[in-house]
């Protein structure tokens, strides 16, 4: 039928007979019932979102695509003159104003079409009435409900002047939508370029639609285009596309499926003509991961489309690089939370799960399906996969992007991720990127950490949903059962005096690679916080067998827990739909470039308009207003597109700090040498401290707290292996050793480079079976805090992987405060965030033992008499008494392989005298330690040749 501008004449014709015979069955075993889809399509106001997911089902009942009970209006308001291939006759283009409910559009129509129009209804009438079909009675109904006589659409001679043939044709529409029959019937929907998506509310204005003919190909993804982008095997298909305001896709006319995506962005480009497009009439429509050509039959028409698309897309956020060359722009006033430890995080992230009504997107570098969001459980209600089979169960459309990782180096074991949910229930779609040798990605991994709720609300941050990551201030090292069991599971905090004294409370633990005597089936009597494989050590033993996940890794009764650090945020509105955005693009992408996901089993995803993101149904409580950017790390192999922002946004801070910058993350690994490491966020820090130098006007300090040790698992005590040694390497080099390190480059300011920079660790202590137990806590937190007024939180490590944008995919937000509370910076009043202020306490109190200790002040970061005497004192001292106990590895003392062995033969004080042991620990001031510079320095660190570690290139370690 038309076209919306200037119809497709062979693609636009075909018979009462074709249009009747389209429906076929979906084999889609999860579509929704008669009476469930009556309800989807019932609404007045707009189309609930959930009908993008059941396209094929509203096109195989028969579900009329207009809004019930809502009138459309339409109105001829202009005309314009055309002429046709043959240059001599001259025909009228007939404009028409389109209003239903709060949509309204616009489509050019010749006087052909309305007599097309006519014929079709009159074909599908007659029909109906000499075919006495039951599956006709509905419309037979609608026939008895009309006159005997259609409209006529032949006028009397007055008008056959235009402007009374416009009012014609005008009382004509308007008469043959007043009845149900022909406002419903398939004929009228194409002349009014209407389609199931059309009236979707969340999915922004009607837009432009209409049938098209596209050629095949013009994928710009590496394996994907034969000869030369298909420019010589390809062939035509038709399609009904559909324009929204920040993608455009086109979708099957025989089952309503979509076919293909394309999503506006900086490449985004429409060009007309075949010097483009190789074909006559011809029009291109490009992105960064494809050129789709489509086919028109005449030069108005391809102008037309060209216009109109422009025009839907000249608004889009999406089409520039916003600030630090990102694809989001900020959003201002946007409500958004931060969380320090995974307790809260989890437990705020399952209640906002339970409000999912449209779609729960998930991506993560490893996913346990087994984890437990609220503890401690007492059943599996909280458990994440029971959580998403409820909700996949309601009807809620789970998408989850998982890292495919390289079996022969990682354990994290995604395949059995994949198979756990995909078992759960059909509306729980799971796939894995990337396939390595046809990819040919072998060293990078996706790393985003992030979940997306009906596009409303997303957390994003450096908390994988998986084993281990669960903690809270604490951060306790045995888990043999609570004394107490006091624990609030929504805030997953203690209340009143619940500890773990090491004393199991109940049966024994299990043995390590045993089945545990407590199954996830019999959790009535649980006190344990961390099941199974979720009470770690992954430096003493990593993870394997995840597929038996409550069976312990490692023994409890003799091996501390290793405590695990983290930030993570939830956005809202705006800046939520950029997220989902993003994981909509790496889907789409990831669908197109795998063979095995091009079925209609893995749909296309579809992103909500920003117009509509103001509207939200649930909040993430405790979420404060503040101005909000998405950044990301993106390359072609990973996304389709390129973007280093999260490294630009990390430098830009830096150099505009006016006092302080602390950073808290997982690697340290900086300063560019223009050899192997490439990223300059070391090499930012250098020059703000020397600028402060030079300038001596302004006190300015930089914390930066990392782990102690990198996560590899090894035997620190014999040199801890060739990961942990590598990763040691470039630490090093970053900090303090060989001429591109900070503290050489800061030579000019000789031994004062201690009042400008502080490098720590995080360590504590407990009692496991009468004995002292010490471990590091693992630092994985991505976050950056500047001058109490801005900070980032997200995925991306400091490190040339997560950084460059070219290798490892990541995620992460800018939050900027917009309001002012007073504080104080430097000894004077000081008006910073309170996001930012608050966050920063939150940090600093635990770290310094303020939270133990109210007589610690932390408002002034950088006055002497906190810089010196509480964060660096406290550093010194409680590094000091970990030697003194427990031999800590590792140490300043030790240089050299030789030291390392006579030093971890020594007694430990924990060992020989435990009461001056427990003496001495009750000085221990918070989590600070310094770190240890000189450990190992008369070492080559790097992996030796002839080890697999010292094989691989040394991008993978940087």
């Amino acid at each position: 039928m038309a076209s919306p501008e200037d119809v497709i004449e062979p693609a636009a014709q075909s018979s009462t007979a074709q249009n009747l015979g389209r429906r076929r069955f979906s084999h889609d075993i999860h579509n929704l019932g008669s009476d469930e889809l009556d309800s989807l399509m019932s609404s007045s106001e707009g189309r609930p979102f959930l009908v993008v997911h059941h396209l094929p089902e509203v096109k195989e009942k028969g579900i009329p695509f207009l809004l019930p009970g809502v009138p459309i209006i339409c109105k001829v308001d202009n005309t314009e003159k055309y002429t046709t291939r043959s240059k001599v006759r001259v025909g009228t283009l007939y404009t028409v104003q389109l209003t239903h409910g709060p949509f309204h559009w616009t489509v050019k129509r010749k006087y052909k079409h309305f007599q097309e129009l006519h014929r079709d209804l009159y074909k599908h009438r007659m029909m109906i009435h000499l075919l006495p079909l039951g599956r006709f009675a509905k419309e037979r109904q609608q026939l008895r409900a009309m006159s005997e006589e259609m409209p006529s659409l032949h006028g009397t001679e007055r008008t056959r002047r235009t402007s009374s043939k416009m009012k014609y044709l005008e009382e004509y529409l308007n008469g043959l939508l007043e009845n149900a029959f022909c406002r419903n019937d398939h004929s009228m929907l194409e002349f009014l370029s209407v389609s199931a998506l059309s009236f979707v509310t969340d999915l922004g204005p009607k837009g432009l639609e209409g049938p098209i003919i596209k050629r095949s190909g013009g994928h710009r993804i590496q394996g994907l285009n034969c000869i030369g982008h298909h420019q010589f095997c390809f062939r035509w298909s038709r399609r009904w596309l559909v324009v929204k305001d920040s993608f455009l896709l086109y979708m099957s006319r025989d089952n309503g499926c979509i076919n293909f995506v394309l999503l506006f962005d900086p490449e985004f480009k429409v060009k007309v003509g075949r010097a483009y497009t190789d074909t006559k009439y011809g029009v291109c429509i490009e992105n960064f991961t494809r050129s789709l050509i489509i086919k028109c039959c005449s030069y108005r028409q391809s102008h037309w489309w060209s216009h109109e698309i422009n025009r839907l897309a000249e608004s889009c956020d999406f089409l520039k690089m916003q600030r630090f060359d990102g694809f989001a722009p900020p959003r201002e006033s946007t409500l958004t939370k931060w969380f320090v430890n995974g307790s809260n995080y989890f437990a705020d992230l399952a209640d906002a799960l339970e409000q999912a009504k449209d779609e729960i997107f998930i991506t993560d570098w490893w996913l346990s399906p087994e984890v437990f969001l609220k503890r401690p459980a007492t059943d599996n209600y909280w458990r994440l996969d029971e959580i998403l089979k409820r909700k996949a169960e309601q009807g809620v459309k789970v998408c989850v992007l998982l890292y495919k990782e390289v079996g022969m180096a990682l354990g994290i074991n995604s395949e059995h991720s994949k198979r756990t949910l995909m078992n759960m229930h059909p509306n729980i779609k799971v796939m894995r990127h990337p396939d390595h040798v046809s990819s040919v990605v072998f060293f990078w991994a996706h790393h985003e950490k992030m979940v997306a709720i009906d596009q409303t609300v997303a957390f994003v941050g450096g908390i994988d949903l998986a084993f281990g990551r669960w903690d809270d201030s604490q951060y306790r090292l045995t888990d043999l059962g609570l004394t107490e069991t006091s624990i609030s599971a929504a805030e997953g905090e203690p209340k009143g005096d619940t500890v773990d004294n090491g004393v199991a409370d109940g049966p024994k633990p299990s043995e390590p690679d045993k089945p545990a005597e407590q199954g996830p089936d019999d959790l009535t009597s649980n006190t344990k916080l961390w099941l199974g494989k979720d009470y770690s050590n992954f430096i003493m033993k990593d993870w394997v067998q995840l597929d038996k996940p409550f069976e312990d890794n490692v023994d409890r009764t003799q091996v501390p827990r290793m405590p695990w650090r983290d930030l993570s945020a939830a956005i809202h509105g705006r800046a939520a739909r950029d997220v989902a955005r993003h994981f909509i693009q790496r889907w789409n992408f990831t669908k197109i470039f795998k063979n095995k996901y091009k079925d209609d089993f893995y749909p296309y995803l579809l992103p909500k308009s920003q117009c509509t993101a103001d509207s939200l149904s649930f909040m993430v409580p405790g979420s404060k207003k503040a101005k909000v950017q998405v950044l990301r790390s993106a390359d072609r192999w990973s996304t389709g597109t390129c973007e280093s922002s999260i490294l630009k946004a990390y430098i830009n801070t830096i150099e505009k700090s006016e006092h302080y910058i602390y950073i808290e993350n997982q690697f340290f690994i900086s300063c560019t040498d223009g050899k192997t490491v490439h990223n300059g966020i070391g090499d930012a820090i250098v020059e703000r401290i020397l600028r402060a130098h030079r300038s001596e006007q302004k006190k300015y300090r930089v914390f930066v707290v990392i782990p102690l040790l990198p996560g590899f698992e090894g035997d620190i005590s014999a040199g801890g292996g060739n990961a942990i040694q590598a990763i040691l390497h470039f630490t090093y080099r970053t900090m303090c050793r060989g001429e591109h390190s900070i503290l050489s480059r800061l030579s000019e300011v000789e031994d004062k480079w201690s009042e400008y920079i502080t490098l720590c660790g995080l360590r504590t202590h407990s009692q496991l079976s009468e004995s002292l137990v010490t471990e590091l806590i693992y630092v994985h937190s991505k976050t950056l805090i500047a001058d109490d007024r801005c900070y980032i939180i997200g995925s991306a490590n400091i490190n040339d992987r997560s950084m460059l944008g070219s290798r490892d995919s990541e995620l992460a937000v800018f939050v900027e405060d917009e309001e002012r509370v007073l504080s104080v910076m430097g000894g004077e009043e000081y008006q910073a965030g309170p996001l930012t202020l608050a966050l920063r306490k939150e940090c600093f109190s635990v770290l310094v033992g303020a939270s133990s200790d109210p007589s610690i002040n932390i408002d002034d970061p950088i006055s002497d008499d906190f810089f010196f005497m509480v964060w660096n004192a406290s550093a010194k001292l409680n590094a000091t008494i970990y030697d003194k106990v427990f031999r800590c590895l590792p140490h300043n003392s030790v240089h050299n392989m030789q030291e390392l062995k006579e030093y971890s033969c020594k007694e430990r004080l924990c060992d020989t005298d435990r009461e001056q042991a427990i003496e001495e620990l009750k000085a221990i001031r918070g989590l600070l330690v310094h770190f240890p510079l000189k450990f190992l320095c008369e070492e080559n660190l790097l992996p030796p040749l002839n080890t697999k570690e010292g094989m691989a290139p040394l991008d993978l370690w940087t």
